[in-house]
């Protein structure tokens, strides 16, 4: 059965399409809201996200194993960000993660959590861990940087430069949201999340993207560990410069009505709406001040000055993945 989130039911509510199905796309003001969130303001619903923990003395130990990231001393409350890539170093997973000194919380994308605990499964052999879909029980709450709202004392906190993020026991998800609000629809935390340059896993990516097309190294992946599945990719790209593609920042052009869709054709703009297609569209969001922005894929030659237009709409690019 699809997920829906309680906090629907709160007046103004419009529903979010996939992947973010299951939860409010905006409760009435998408602009009112992105300014509320840059103020420390309100809370964001996450709750269809999928929450899986690892418990078990060996747990940190053999997570660095699989892991893109250094978590083997992972201190308790500190969070971090980790890849599962596949042996060629496409990434396959993402996960947000944090230690509360006696299990592993992480959440992910919707849908991808029995996938993510199948393979978690198959790695185990002798180590002593335990892993679960706590997705039943626990509900994922963003708080924004600056909010004085105080964690409760039963929500696993994680707290990242962009806010906090609250496993919230799911029983507690509409009282809390009713003391803590307003509550603020995922368009506007979208938003945020393309104005900082942020990748999504299964927006930013495809079946062929690596962590540097991202910039996902040094977030999400430590360049100085141990082995893993995928690290020779991600040494080899690393020590010649040259990922294939890399991440832009889009401005796009104000007059248009409508925004470019995830896949839209990004194409020089001087080769016309019938040119070469040298990357897509990967997520695109109105702003507050910036207006309509969008984070896009293309080809690693093309020039960090050159016009682009995205899904036929004009848009002036700047870098986020240096060529």
């Amino acid at each position: 059965m699809a997920y829906t989130s309680p906090l629907l039911s709160l007046p103004g509510a419009v529903a979010a399409d996939a992947p973010d199905a299951g939860v409010a796309a905006h409760y009435g003001d998408l602009f009112r809201e992105q300014r509320a969130l840059a103020r420390g303001e309100g809370l964001v619903d996450l709750s269809h996200r999928e929450v899986v923990t690892v418990t078990g003395s060996d747990r940190l130990s053999w997570l660095h194993l699989l892991l893109t990231q250094h978590v083997s001393e992972l201190p308790p409350g500190r969070a971090t960000e980790a890849l599962i890539l596949s042996a060629k170093g496409h990434i396959e997973h993402a996960m947000y993660l944090v230690d509360d000194g006696t299990t592993t919380w992480m959440h992910t994308e919707p849908g991808r959590a029995a996938e993510l605990i199948a393979y978690l499964e198959s790695m185990v052999f002798f180590y002593r861990v335990e892993i679960a879909d706590r997705t039943a029980e626990f509900a994922v709450v963003h708080l924004p940087a600056g909010s004085i709202t105080e964690s409760p004392a039963e929500a696993v906190v994680r707290e990242t430069p962009h806010g906090r993020e609250l496993f919230l026991p799911r029983g507690s998800l509409a009282e809390f949201a009713a003391a803590h609000g307003p509550a603020i629809g995922v368009l506007a935390h979208e938003a945020l999340r393309v104005e900082g340059h942020r990748p999504r896993l299964g927006l930013e990516t495809d079946h062929r993207t690596i962590p540097h097309e991202l910039g996902w190294i040094g977030e999400a992946v430590h360049l100085q560990k141990g082995c893993y599945r995928g690290q020779e990719t991600v040494a080899r790209v690393h020590n010649l410069g040259k990922p294939p593609r890399r991440l832009v920042f889009l401005h796009l052009d104000g007059s248009e009505v409508v925004v470019p869709e995830h896949g839209a054709p990004v194409r020089l703009a001087s080769d016309g709406p019938e040119g070469r297609q040298l990357g897509f569209v990967t997520t695109s969001a109105r702003h507050h001040e910036l207006g309509p922005i969008a984070l896009a894929l293309v080809k690693r030659n093309v020039p960090v000055d050159a016009q682009l237009t995205a899904g036929g709409t004009a848009a002036a690019q700047e870098t986020v993945v240096e060529p």
